[in-house]
């Protein structure tokens, strides 16, 4: 799987225009590394989650992806209110509809393992475990621009997130 640079940075220049659209003084807005980081988690996580859906034969049709779209934008105060609502959850406008795709392939992949007997209570873990095993078989690796690729919880994470706190242990 690859995901080039260029997506992940097209995607961060759109956040940061639109955020310039509407009124963010009461949003908590990722920035810097950690909307890179975002970015990428985003686009690594909506690919693997498409590529599971494949796998397992889950589709999702234009249709539906409107259907829930227009539902979401009458949830945030119709289509005047959508552009507030992407910002605010750190979605590109370009990029509402993949994350549409991922979600709605995260509920069939929920409603498919709850139907072979996995535990309501469960479902996330389950499928975490496919998003882990899917990137690792995929040999996810993240550009160290963006940080690095943790296998065990299929996620971007800082360069150095342990810094200076973490010594060895034989000193």
């Amino acid at each position: 799987m690859k995901i080039a640079q260029a997506t992940v940075q097209t995607s961060i220049d759109d956040i940061m225009a639109e955020r310039d659209t509407v009124d963010t003084s009461q949003m908590q807005l990722a920035t810097g590394e950690e909307l890179n980081r975002a970015q990428m988690r985003f686009h690594i996580l909506t690919e693997l989650l498409i590529e599971i859906g494949t796998k397992v034969k889950i589709t999702v049709s234009k249709a539906e992806i409107d259907t829930r779209r227009a539902s979401i934008t009458e949830q945030v105060g119709g289509p005047t209110g959508l552009p507030a609502a992407l910002v605010g959850a750190g979605i590109a406008a370009k990029d509402f509809d993949q994350y549409l795709q991922g979600i709605i392939i995260a509920e069939k992949l929920g409603q498919a393992l709850q139907a072979t007997g996995v535990a309501e209570d469960q479902i996330g873990a389950a499928i975490q475990k496919l998003v882990v095993d899917t990137a690792n078989e995929k040999k996810v690796t993240v550009n160290p621009r963006f940080g690095v690729w943790d296998s065990a919880t299929a996620d971007v994470v800082p360069a150095d997130s342990a810094g200076s706190a973490v010594t060895p242990s034989n000193k």
